[in-house]
């Protein structure tokens, strides 16, 4: 198939990149043109690539030997393992440009003249250089009781608002990235946001619902999470850690200045605010300050098939989901007198009328809220777990501990931004 020299470089977006072999390297997440205070034409600097392990790296545009309707193929697989940082002068297609506010001033379309209009798309072509410029514009002007306008395609030199200044102005819209980053997991959008310019990552984060938002802020390493929560108003502060697992918010609570901290907690409602001022009493270092306290939670009476049905909850992790707990009324966290807990390949093995009482294993040692990060690691080795429960001195269970929470606090402070290099398919290489 010919390589094609004419693009719509939003259309690059979620393309796979091959190596010169055909070996997949990642996906194309952006494309960076630069962007000069006078008027100038935009010229394509290359693009912003995900890898295999969701490190987004730059590759120049020149190291790309083809353009394909389902792959972009580079020259070489020799490239920098280096994690893309935007230099001034960069702009991103996807990630500032498109939904930008701009006017049209092109004399074959008259209807679009003083007319506010944004852009969708940005044509690029190569030249023979071997350079790519940005030489088309698509437009669209805005919806109007939902229905769809025409979109018009625009020399670039007849439309103007697309400088760097015009760039940070603030009330762009963010409908492409929005609809990225739909079928995205919650880590890879968290990844995206943390490379996005202030100003584009400020109107994601007011753009996302609070449920949403929450599983992102979680996935961020913790200046980060205290920064964005601190840029929203305290009513959707509140409302966002409200959306969140209790352990995480405890984890973000606790790192902020305590004066702040006890201000959202003021604003959040009791029910959610309790169970984290209860986590915020332990060590963050202990059994009490990782658990959750959102296990799952049974009363003895319940069936086998309830129980099934419990952990087929899609907001439980695999680990959470890994272990029920038998406790007798209430069953909130802390529950009466806890009586052990049920394994889920037991309960996969169980006729679905049986009772969780009769399938109840004792034997399990239980976690102490005060059990340290290095008797916890030893735990779950030991029993070969990836979830354990946390059990006060009066047989009361106060919550969980899972595996991926030991983990976040083995690893080192920075795990989220190490430069490390990964083990990939491509080399340390040219720049």
């Amino acid at each position: 198939m010919s390589s094609i020299n004419r693009v719509y470089a939003a259309r690059l977006a979620g393309l796979v990149v091959l190596g010169p072999d055909g070996e997949s390297l990642g996906r194309v997440r952006d494309v960076v043109v630069s962007m000069s205070i006078v008027r100038q034409q935009p010229r394509v600097l290359g693009l912003v690539v995900e890898l295999l392990t969701r490190r987004r790296i730059f590759v120049p545009i020149l190291r790309v030997t083809a353009i394909e309707p389902h792959a972009v193929t580079l020259i070489t697989a020799n490239v920098s393992l280096r994690r893309f940082a935007q230099r001034p002068g960069e702009v991103l297609v996807v990630g500032q440009v498109l939904d930008t506010r701009v006017r049209v001033n092109d004399p074959e379309l008259p209807q679009l003249q003083s007319v506010d209009v944004v852009v969708t798309d940005l044509g690029i072509e190569q030249i023979r250089s071997r350079d790519w410029l940005v030489t088309r514009v698509a437009v669209r002007s805005h919806r109007r009781l939902g229905r769809r306008t025409n979109v018009y395609v625009i020399d670039w030199q007849n439309v103007q608002g697309l400088t760097p200044s015009a760039l940070a102005m603030p009330g762009q819209g963010v409908a492409q990235l929005l609809h990225q980053f739909e079928e995205q997991r919650a880590v890879e959008v968290a990844d995206a946001i943390r490379e996005l310019p202030p100003k584009r990552r400020n109107e994601i984060v007011n753009a996302l619902d609070d449920e949403r938002l929450a599983d992102i802020l979680q996935e961020l390493p913790e200046d980060d999470q205290t920064d964005l929560l601190l840029q929203l108003d305290t009513e959707r502060a509140a409302d966002v850690l409200e959306a969140m697992d209790p352990d995480d918010a405890a984890d973000l609570l606790g790192a902020m200045n305590p004066t702040q901290a006890e201000a959202l907690l003021a604003r959040m409602d009791p029910e959610d605010s309790d169970p984290v001022r209860r986590l915020l009493k332990h060590s963050p270092d202990t059994a009490g300050g990782l658990m959750t306290s959102e296990p799952v939670v049974l009363a003895p009476d319940t069936t086998v098939a309830e129980a099934l049905a419990r952990v087929r909850d899609p907001d439980l992790t695999p680990a959470l989901s890994s272990l029920v707990f038998v406790a007798r009324p209430p069953t909130a966290t802390p529950t009466g007198r806890y009586l052990g807990c049920v394994h889920l390949q037991r309960l996969l093995r169980e006729p679905p009328y049986s009772l969780v009482s009769g399938i109840i294993d004792k034997d399990l040692p239980n976690l102490t809220p005060e059990m340290s990060l290095a008797a916890l690691t030893r735990y779950f080795a030991a029993y070969n777990l990836v979830c354990g429960p946390v059990v006060d001195e009066e047989s009361h269970l106060l919550g969980a501990v899972t595996v991926d929470d030991v983990l976040d606090h083995l690893l080192p402070h920075d795990w989220r931004e190490r430069e490390d290099e990964p083990e990939l398919p491509v080399a340390e290489g040219a720049t």
